[in-house]
């Protein structure tokens, strides 16, 4: 059967849109055109920037994410630092903060203010202060996607980190890989995990739950120097941010698995719900290119604030491609495309109310 070469790329069934329909469909479709854009939306890029004079303004937006079921504080404390993230790794600290709340109907006074509470405290905590918002109930809306936010940057323009990279370059991975889904799937499913590994392991498994914020991690690399681009490894995790990285930054790369730091409470729980532990969602692994001069200290800088990190490969010409290394076996890394996680998750609950 032949393939019509016009057809749109189609969406996946959960989880971001592909690359391929993020090129061809937004990309060539972003409104008027303003020389004051230093940095549009791409792949690999978690951050968009306007020069104003000499100070810039770095933007991110995400759905204000609040997953009831951990707990209003749990949830909100992560709605906070998903997006906070995504400024910090630009080198410019998390300032400001616009929040629009559509909130189910069923949500309560209490769980508002709980909800909000949280909110402030983490925000004061980053020196972040909420500018403008929105915030009502209405019908159709629903638990976790309950709204939107935009984070905003403000500083220097020397302070900036626009993505690039060089041969030569090292990449240092920070915390490892699947944090977040060790965070999710340990707070939803804990009698899987403590079926197989018991009771004590949970909590282990728990409480990477609040390594989820590349906040610190983005602020002390750059403090170090030498940084050249850094991303939050989220969607499809480590190998995907990696390779959204190698594209944008027109650049091929040596990814070696086997340097990478892997805790353990993370590989047992990939192990226990079968998730590939490097291509699934990871809110809070930092993947930073680094000039390898500096990349030792960036990595010894993160270790001494209790971060765990690694240098996980080499920046090569783009000609050379983007291969990972494993036990000695060299491949080709293509984009995982689907992250592995939101299978699971949907799997998992089905397997839990189903008793």
């Amino acid at each position: 059967m032949r393939r019509n070469k016009t057809a749109s790329p189609t969406l996946p069934a959960l989880g971001k849109i592909t690359p391929e329909f993020f090129t061809k469909i937004i990309y060539p479709r972003l409104g008027a055109k303003d020389r004051a854009v230093l940095v549009a939306p791409q792949h690999g890029v978690d951050f968009g920037v306007i020069e104003l004079g000499k100070e810039v303004v770095v933007l991110s937006t995400d759905p204000f994410y609040i997953a009831r079921d951990l707990g209003i504080e749990k949830a909100a404390w992560f709605a906070v630092h998903i997006i906070a993230s995504d400024v910090a790794v630009s080198g410019i600290r998390p300032r400001f903060l616009s929040v629009d709340l559509n909130l189910p109907p069923e949500i309560t006074e209490q769980e508002l203010i709980r909800l909000w509470s949280v909110v402030h405290s983490e925000c004061r905590l980053l020196g972040i202060n909420v500018v403008t918002g929105h915030t009502a109930r209405y019908a159709g809306c629903n638990y976790p996607m309950v709204g939107g936010a935009t984070m905003i940057g403000v500083g220097a323009r020397k302070e900036l980190i626009i993505p690039h990279a060089r041969p030569g370059d090292l990449i240092v991975v920070s915390k490892g890989p699947a944090i977040e889904t060790t965070g999710l799937m340990a707070a939803y499913f804990p009698r899987f995990l403590r079926n197989r590994y018991g009771s004590s392991f949970v909590k282990d498994a728990q409480d990477v739950y609040y390594q989820m914020s590349t906040v610190k991690d983005a602020q002390i690399a750059a403090s170090v120097g030498g940084v050249q681009a850094m991303h939050d490894a989220t969607e499809c995790g480590i190998l995907g941010g990696l390779y959204e990285m190698a594209l944008h930054c027109r650049v091929g790369m040596r990814i070696y698995l086997d340097n990478i730091v892997v805790q353990e409470a993370v590989r047992k729980t990939c192990a226990c719900f079968d998730i590939d532990l490097f291509c699934t969602i990871s809110e809070g692994t930092l993947l930073a290119i680094v000039k390898k001069q500096r990349a030792h200290a960036v990595v010894k800088a993160l270790k001494a604030h209790a971060i765990p990190a690694s240098i996980a490969g080499e920046i090569v010409p783009r000609k050379e491609g983007i291969y990972t290394h494993e036990g000695g076996r060299k491949k080709k890394l293509v984009h995982p495309r689907i992250d592995p996680f939101w299978q699971k998750f949907e799997e998992y609950l089905k397997k839990t109310n189903a008793g």
